[in-house]
């Protein structure tokens, strides 16, 4: 199977070939000719499984012909570094072709996006509110839109965008093809798109869940005893590039700072940076210059790296599809992944939310030789209704452990602690 049963243009297999891909997945085979015949469709597939190239490309062999430097594209996604990896896809596929593409999103100046626009683009990547923002200064044109892409819609919604969305779709002509595309499908969700989809073909690869080629496991531990955890494990264990997860922009910013003081190649990603620097924090990551990238779930999409060996929840997520897309940044591609999740006795609801979804039980791990105190890691977890996240920025109640914690361990894996493939160890410098 190859992206030639398709019958592209041959500048779009020629920047195929160049971006390296010999066989599409198995969203794309699917997804690819229902949307080149100008089918809605509404796609669910996990992360990492190709969902960016299965609606890029037909757009980029619709775009080869028609009138250009007009928007008749419009692709919107949750955050700024979703939207810019979707930018550098079109860039990547269609760069023997004529056709622009520009990104729109808040956090930098207006003056370069209106900039772009008016020099003429066909295809628009953008978040909500600048999107909006810009189509109330008459500065965007979205009257010749034939095409509309809600990408990761799950997480919109999640993010409180579901009116904005609804006000997006009074600004694009009714007679379009709309593409939604999803890894996971709660109700809002799916109403959302019985409301938009005109009699629309649905492709949907494996379980609405992290693939199977992620290792699950959960490490119970009180929270005054997390950061000493972390550390032990990334003192103790070979990993490639580690993505760790916390609830608050404060957790990740001090979790960054304190591995970088302990001689960790690490850069935090979290909401109140500039996109400037988040930039430069998801290319440093993919390019090997940070080792370890602590980030919040706002910050996280758009991180579209290959050799993610590992992903640890410092931090429960709030809600199992949350889960599912923190998991979906390791295992990419088939390669095997490691997903470590930090638990403590308020957690135990939502891991029984996570194993509904898993459809198996996460398996509990105390670390060897690891001094847990008087707390038992397996002692079975109890709900506290009465929890709540404490207003210092340390999780889900408890003191905030940011105090600085001394001591490096010998690097050697634990027994019974299995290799991820792909993974070196776990790299240094000062």
């Amino acid at each position: 199977m190859s992206f030639t049963q398709f019958s592209l243009d041959p500048r779009l297999e020629a920047g195929i070939r160049d971006v390296g891909f010999t066989e599409p997945t198995p969203i794309q085979e699917q997804a690819i000719p229902h949307v080149l015949a100008e089918k809605d469709l509404l796609g669910i597939a996990q992360t990492g499984t190709g969902k960016t190239a299965a609606f890029m490309l037909p757009i980029l062999q619709r775009l080869t012909q028609g009138p250009l430097r007009q928007v008749r594209a419009l692709i919107v996604a949750p955050t700024r570094e979703l939207a810019e990896q979707i930018h550098q896809t079109a860039v990547d596929l269609g760069k023997y072709t004529k056709v622009r593409s520009v990104t729109v999103y808040g956090g930098v100046s207006k003056k370069g996006q209106i900039d772009a626009l008016r020099r003429g683009s066909e295809i628009v990547v953008a978040c909500p509110g600048r999107l909006l923002d810009l189509a109330g200064d008459k500065s965007i044109d979205l009257s010749k839109v034939e095409v509309l892409v809600l990408d990761e819609a799950d997480r919109m919604c999640d993010m409180g965008f579901l009116p904005d969305i609804r006000r997006i779709l009074k600004l694009v002509p009714r007679d379009r093809q709309t593409l939604f595309f999803s890894a996971t499908m709660p109700n809002d969700i799916r109403e959302l798109a019985d409301d938009i989809l005109n009699d629309p073909l649905t492709v949907q690869i494996g379980m609405i869940a992290p693939a199977k080629t992620v290792s699950h496991a959960l490490y119970p531990v009180p929270n005054g005893l997390k950061k000493k955890l972390l550390f032990t494990i990334l003192e103790e264990m070979a990993t490639g590039r580690v993505l760790i997860f916390t609830r608050t922009k404060r957790r990740a910013r001090f979790l960054a700072r304190d591995l970088d003081k302990k001689g960790y190649r690490a850069e935090a990603l979290q909401g109140n940076m500039s996109q400037n620097r988040r930039q430069k924090a998801i290319d440093g990551f993919r390019s090997g210059k940070y080792d370890i990238l602590v980030a919040t779930d706002i910050a996280a999409r758009g991180i579209d790296v290959a050799e993610i060996s590992h992903v640890i929840n410092f931090d429960m997520p709030d809600t199992a599809d949350a889960y599912t897309h923190r998991i979906g940044r390791t295992g990419r591609a088939e390669e095997e992944g490691d997903a470590f999740t930090f638990a403590t006795d308020d957690d135990a609801a939502m891991i029984r939310d996570i194993e509904r979804v898993l459809k198996t039980r996460l398996e509990r791990r105390r670390w060897p030789g690891f001094d847990y105190g008087s707390f038992d890691p397996e002692k079975p977890l109890v709900t506290h209704q009465s929890a709540k996240p404490s207003s210092n920025g340390s999780g889900r109640g408890g003191a905030n452990n940011y105090s600085r914690r001394g001591g490096s361990g010998a690097k050697r894996r634990p027994s019974g602690q299995r290799r991820p493939g792909g993974g070196g160890k776990q790299t240094r410098s000062r």
